[in-house]
């Protein structure tokens, strides 16, 4: 049975006017804004988000320019922010923004969600907060306060309850101000409906219409299946010198990381022993372990910093180091064999994935 969340309306819009959190892209509720910020907030707080918005902005400031953008430099500016493919899935969908509505977002549901990357969510905030129709945007933050208010008990990682969520929600939304209705149900979650720890209950504007509360059983709610145990992989990566540049290996186009620059690593945790054999007579550094976790999958990484010998002096030795590191031992051969890039250019050009942040601060010498 459909719970009836109308009488929370005029309590949401009256908390959201008084609390919502001054955001750059609120301030200017520009249809391209809202979606650059959508996708940047997926999975990444708010605070941590508001300096790559203005820093892709200022390189990309509408859809024609991110159309137009080169890999490198789109990827550069994405850089740190995780899940590569939402930065690409973008960039399609400006190309065909620019083909098929004449580089203006549409401002319509229903073809918002023919555009690459965009779903119902990210539909949903483009169309009610830039262009005010009443459609929704249910994400993590709206499912736990909804579901918390209503004391239900269901599996909200369905598809189905997703979608019977947003009927409600759509039905609820006010024809003045559906963006502010939506804003308040995220903010309401990101900020006192918490999803870690003990929500903030005596904070909250609806506090007296949740069943949850009531109930007390606001610890209980939202109802997920438990998490399937990460894959532990152990690596070994190597910060490879030469001078004042640094050995870089690209990954295969498909995957994990996909096309991204990382630092050569090898399957396993090799001895000092076992990396003097594939560097022979070259300095070498053992580095703080370090790991990464992924949604599925955690790095457990060993590193070594191999500074090599000044007899390589050639551009052909510098770009080909078969003899040191065989691209069959590499866990991800790619397209490319190791290239080398100065320690500017990967800090102004190239983008390395956070997983190997621990060791970019001993590129230099």
């Amino acid at each position: 049975m459909a719970y009836d969340y109308s009488e929370l309306v005029p309590y949401l819009l009256h908390w959201y006017g008084r609390n919502a959190r001054i955001l750059p892209w609120r301030e200017q509720p520009k249809p391209y804004y809202v979606w650059v910020s959508e996708i940047m907030l997926q999975q990444t707080r708010v605070e941590a988000v508001k300096g790559y918005f203005d820093r892709f902005l200022a390189e990309l400031p509408d859809i024609r320019a991110l159309a137009l953008a080169e890999e490198e430099k789109l990827l550069k500016l994405w850089e740190g922010l995780g899940y590569y493919n939402r930065v690409r899935n973008m960039q399609k969908a400006a190309k065909q923004v620019v083909e098929e509505f004449g580089g203006e977002l549409p401002a319509d549901y229903e073809k918002l969600k023919t555009l690459p990357g965009i779903g119902s969510y990210t539909a949903g905030a483009i169309a009610s907060i830039a262009f005010g129709l009443r459609e929704p945007t249910v994400d993590g933050n709206v499912l736990r306060v909804l579901k918390r208010v209503a004391a239900s008990r269901d599996d909200i990682t369905k598809e189905k309850v997703k979608h019977e969520l947003e009927d409600d929600v759509r039905k609820i939304l006010p024809k003045e101000r559906p963006g502010d209705l939506n804003q308040s149900l995220m903010e309401l979650g990101a900020t006192v409906c918490l999803p870690n720890g003990k929500p903030l209950c005596e904070q909250c504007p609806v506090m007296h219409l949740c069943k949850a509360f009531h109930e007390g059983c606001e610890m209980e709610i939202p109802v997920k299946p438990p998490k399937k145990e990460r894959r532990i992989e152990e690596r070994t990566v190597f910060v490879i010198r030469f001078q004042d540049s640094i050995a870089l290996h690209r990954r295969a186009p498909k995957g994990l990381l996909a096309g991204l620059w990382e630092f050569p690593n090898v399957k396993g945790h090799l001895t000092p022993e076992e990396v003097k054999l594939l560097f022979p007579g070259q300095q070498m550094e053992l580095l703080p372990d370090a790991k990464h976790i992924f949604s599925h999958v955690e790095w457990r990484m060993h590193a070594y910093k191999i500074a090599l010998a000044n007899t390589l002096s050639s551009e052909k030795d510098r770009n080909n180091l078969e003899n040191f590191l065989p691209s069959e031992r590499l866990v991800d051969n790619g397209e490319n064999s190791l290239t080398f890039f100065t320690v500017e250019q990967i800090s102004k050009e190239i983008s390395v994935p956070s997983a190997f942040e621990a060791y970019r601060k001993y590129m230099e010498a």
